[in-house]
């Protein structure tokens, strides 16, 4: 069964990092682009960063850029999310999810998606 895991998500003060985890299992991840995407209370869903099957390509929404950076260890069959100089905005839940394709897009067009991990920013 495919699973996506979520995790490393907390609480942090502003200014503070965080490393999120995705960890995958039940299908071919290395035929898979990966996205990380984050809801906040009463916001849609955005998509903030994506890799491709190979890592060698990504992509960042203009408020995590710099801050943020993605990257993809196949061998573990995990995603990493660091996240830097983290901002009271960027509470929200955080969400991984696969889609078959080599490259990434950030929209919502991913088949799976995991259970998300909280974070939050707060002094």
């Amino acid at each position: 069964q495919l699973q996506l895991v979520e995790s490393g998500g907390g609480l942090v003060q502003p200014g503070g990092s965080l490393r999120l985890s995705c960890v995958a299992s039940g299908f071919e991840y290395d035929n898979y682009a990966i996205g990380w995407f984050r809801q906040a209370p009463g916001k849609e869903r955005e998509g903030i960063s994506c890799i491709s099957t190979s890592g060698g390509s990504a992509m960042y929404t203009d408020s995590v850029k710099g801050r943020f950076t993605i990257s993809r260890d196949n061998a573990k069959n995990t995603v990493y999310l660091q996240m830097n100089s983290l901002k009271p905005e960027d509470t929200a839940i955080y969400y991984c999810a696969a889609v078959r394709w080599r490259l990434c897009v950030l929209m919502p067009v991913y088949n799976y998606w995991g259970q998300g991990t909280q974070v939050t920013v707060s002094s």
